[in-house]
């Protein structure tokens, strides 16, 4: 949908910083979008004017009324983005410390019982649920994923859950295998066994990829880094439910409202993701007829979505006259070939040769990957498999079937030694 109407990939790729340079090392494809996506030219203005600002909220003059209407107008448009007509979004250091927040607070302020996880998690929320539930006295059991498939579904949680599964926690997307998870139908399954459990998303590798829905997951926190949705590095977001929200949880002594934020928080970070929100927004009007912002949010997760398939397809079956990686024997794709729950990602290993090796030899070609290792990010994914490393390959909708070509071209030299 993105490349078929003219000129809207190449208007696309114009709103984004360094789209096709490296300003350390000159013209490159990124492919390593997964570590952090490309960043809109209009955060990137946006973080300048704001970082100039001296005054605070909460003074009485005119320009800190500006930064809190500025702060609250960020909020509705998260509610419009994640689609969240209730609960409370609030802005932290960062993803992880984010996660670890909502799950502490989660853990410590429920009575006793089970804390429930799956072995497919980034450390974020693994290492967060383990502490507190060790902290607590209370067992935590991890769910292992589907080697083969690289993701993990309703089915595997089921024998798990009990009554008095007090936490449980659900990674939308993985970093290391691309794949999505169907975030409401574990929720789903959850809930018909566990009604009040509190149940909190890590979806910072999926927000980027579109079609974000909350409403519909029946969850109680959901988290992203920013940076990796066209944002920016020093701060991450979170919603919680109105449930989570009545858990007792830190905050200044007497401070109204019960928040969660700490301290002064960055107004620029609020508005660069109002920037995000209405990035989406335009480009669903370009891939729609829709008017109403939430609907042309949905419709440009969509197209995202289609586009992202479009190029993970042609770099596992190939394009034109180039063949794709299935056909090259030397290399091995985690997750497999067809698997409908792919999020622009595709992880693999070349036979022969060292993953560190070959994201080296595609850098020399002008192609930014990125190498996975069987430590504690990925070694939960990797060490099953037997892998110690593999090469994580991570598009965005703003790639093209011209850089999958170089990345393919590329490939080829490489596996044939050239």
């Amino acid at each position: 949908m993105l490349s078929e109407k003219s000129g809207l990939l190449d208007e696309i790729r114009g709103r984004f910083a360094h789209v096709d340079t490296c300003p350390f090392e000159g013209p490159r494809v990124f492919f390593e979008n997964a570590g952090g996506a490309l960043t809109l030219n209009s955060v990137v203005e946006t973080s300048a004017k704001f970082a100039a600002i001296p005054d605070n909220q909460g003074r009485d003059n005119p320009a800190a009324h500006a930064l809190v209407a500025l702060i609250d107008k960020a909020k509705a448009d998260m509610r419009l983005f994640f689609n969240a007509p209730k609960g409370q979004f609030f802005v932290g250091e960062s993803g992880t410390e984010l996660l670890f927040r909502l799950i502490r607070t989660a853990i410590v302020g429920t009575g006793a019982g089970r804390i429930l996880g799956s072995t497919l998690e980034h450390p974020a929320s693994r290492s967060a649920a383990a502490h507190w539930a060790e902290v607590a006295g209370k067992p935590h059991i991890l769910v292992a994923h589907d080697d083969t498939t690289g993701t993990v579904g309703p089915e595997a949680y089921r024998p798990e859950i009990t009554p008095d599964t007090r936490v449980a926690t659900i990674l939308h997307t993985s970093p290391v295998t691309g794949m999505g998870v169907d975030v409401g139908a574990i929720a789903a399954e959850i809930r018909k066994i566990a009604p009040d459990c509190i149940i909190i998303v890590d979806g910072i590798q999926h927000a980027a990829h579109g079609r974000l829905d909350i409403e519909s997951y029946d969850v109680d926190g959901y988290v992203i880094s920013p940076y990796k949705v066209f944002s920016r590095h020093g701060y991450g977001v979170a919603w919680v439910s109105d449930r989570l929200h009545a858990i007792k949880h830190e905050h200044l002594i007497d401070a109204p409202g019960n928040p969660w934020e700490f301290g002064t928080r960055d107004t620029g970070a609020y508005v660069t993701f109002s920037d995000v929100v209405n990035y989406f927004v335009w480009l669903g009007g370009e891939v729609s007829d829709q008017t109403d912002p939430r609907a042309r949010i949905v419709a440009a997760g969509e197209a995202i979505h289609a586009h992202e398939k479009r190029l993970t397809d042609a770099m596992i079956n190939g394009i034109g006259n180039i063949k794709g990686l299935k056909d090259m024997a030397e290399v091995d794709i985690i997750g497999g070939l067809e698997n409908p729950a792919r999020e622009g990602l595709v992880c693999l290993t070349v036979k022969g040769q060292a993953a560190p090796d070959i994201v080296t030899k595609l850098r020399e070609r002008g192609i930014r990957t990125h190498t996975r290792k069987a430590d504690h990010y990925s070694g939960n994914v990797l060490s099953p498999l037997g892998l110690d490393a593999a090469v994580r390959v991570s598009m965005c909708h703003y790639n093209t079937e011209t850089e999958v070509a170089q990345f393919l071209t590329a490939m080829r030299e490489i596996t044939d030694g050239v």
